[in-house]
């Protein structure tokens, strides 16, 4: 059945193109909604670019027909207008402020809702404006369209038990074609003997089922040494130039950041394969700006920066480098080797021959992950790394962030390999208490 959907504000600086992802629906913008889009807009983050872009679509529908009564957005799609009746605000609960925005919205949802012969419903982001709605007996629904079941993300690995014959071939031929199994490009396998013996071997997929041992098993990237299978396979994926875009994802203590620097320190430093190492962040709470922050760039960036120059330190310290990791760093900085830089000044750059890491990439939306992927020039190896459940951002959770968006849909592609890291390796504790408290 058509539907009416009222769109609130928190959708549209997530997704900018989400008024074009409700099929023949149609689309209800409250006048409150536009108010908070044209408060935004002057932001020079990535919600300032989405308010402008929201606001320069509807002032394209605009040259077509009214707002007010609503404008066609095109051949299998409903009809989208701008809302200003708010009469039943009068109507809300008293506890509730009127002169709140979310208020004001819920207040037209309830409006159309009293007044449509078609379903309404309200989509935000907004866990509690979803809250209060429903309690109102107002339908609302989270905007779910880049949404990823966490429980069901890739996990880049895979066991197959198959006849310990057939591992010795693996063995012996350094291959073996298994057309059976459905596998992923560059998916990881665990061969186990179907018989039950501890006979094992550790492959990766290539193309039509054919298996091939791993190609740097047996290399430690600036000195580290993998302490399970699952940063084996890491390190395989990492120190391969073939595989453009790799995801890592785990729990604290999984030691992702780590192997990521420490294989972007190899290809740099050691094989001059690539000509920087550049390491961003987001910066969370959403103002996603550091200009508010005292000192010259260097030190607004260090608070952020911190976790980046403690796995620096360990792995220098590693090597038997003692010096001050920050006079290291600026060594590096000053040879053009190094690069530290909050994420939020990527967009509009192109990022030739590095390899670039970006570090909590789960506290990006589907939408700034796209940005960043797409600034990658020629030859650059992006690496993203996070845990899809901490996450900081307000309007992002384990199903909705970048991160797990990216590894569903990059799973099919040749230049793409992810591993998800189950076992904590930063201490007993450390483990502990993930498991525990997680």
């Amino acid at each position: 059945m058509k539907k009416t959907f009222v769109v609130d504000t928190s959708v549209l600086v997530h997704d900018p193109q989400a008024l074009n992802a409700f099929q023949d629906n149609d689309i209800v913008i409250p006048i409150a909604v536009v108010e908070e889009i044209d408060g935004h807009k002057k932001r020079q983050d990535e919600v300032g670019r989405n308010a402008r872009w929201v606001s320069a679509f509807l002032d394209k529908l605009r040259e077509i027909g009214h707002l007010d009564t609503g404008v066609n957005l095109g051949e299998s799609r409903g009809i989208l207008r701008v809302e200003l009746n708010h009469q039943e605000i009068e109507k809300l609960p008293p506890t509730l402020d009127r002169n709140k925005v979310d208020n004001r919205i819920i207040a037209v949802a309830l409006a159309l809702q009293q007044s449509s012969a078609v379903p309404v419903v309200l989509v935000t982001k907004d866990i509690n404006m979803r809250i209060k709605a429903d309690a109102l007996g107002i339908a609302a629904e989270d905007y779910e369209t880049d949404k990823i079941e966490i429980d069901e993300v890739y996990t880049g690995t895979r066991i197959l038990k198959v006849e310990p014959d057939i591992i010795n071939h693996f063995y012996t031929a350094g291959e073996v074609i298994l057309k059976e199994f459905e596998l992923y490009p560059n998916q990881l396998i665990i061969l186990e003997d179907s018989f039950g013996s501890s006979k094992s071997a550790l492959a990766r997929h290539t193309f039509g089922g054919k298996l091939v041992p791993l190609r740097y098993s047996g290399q430690d990237p600036f000195g580290l040494k993998p302490r399970n299978k699952e940063q084996r396979f890491a390190i395989e994926l990492l120190l391969d130039d073939e595989i453009r875009l790799v995801t890592l994802i785990g729990r604290a203590g999984t030691g992702k950041t780590l192997l990521a620097l420490a294989a972007g320190l190899q290809k740099v430093v050691e094989d001059s394969k690539y000509r920087r190492l550049s390491v961003s962040r987001p910066v969370i709470p959403l103002g996603n700006d550091i200009g508010y922050l005292p000192g010259d760039i260097d030190e607004k960036l260090r608070p952020w920066m911190q976790p980046i120059y403690d796995n620096l330190e360990f792995l220098f310290n590693n090597r038997d480098r003692n010096e001050k990791i920050d006079q290291l760093v600026n060594s590096m900085k000053d040879l053009n080797i190094l690069e530290l830089e909050a994420l939020t000044y990527i967009r509009g750059r192109s990022i030739p021959n590095q390899f670039l890491l970006i570090d909590e990439a789960q506290n990006l939306s589907p939408h700034e992950i796209r940005t960043a992927i797409t600034r990658v020039g020629e030859g650059t190896k992006i690496v993203l790394t996070g845990d899809p459940y901490q996450i900081d951002h307000p309007y992002l959770d384990s199903n909705s962030n970048g991160l797990t968006f990216v590894v569903e849909r990059f799973k099919n592609e040749r230049l793409a390999g992810h591993i998800t890291l189950v076992k904590g390796e930063r201490s007993e504790l450390a483990e502990l208490g993930s498991r525990l408290l997680g």
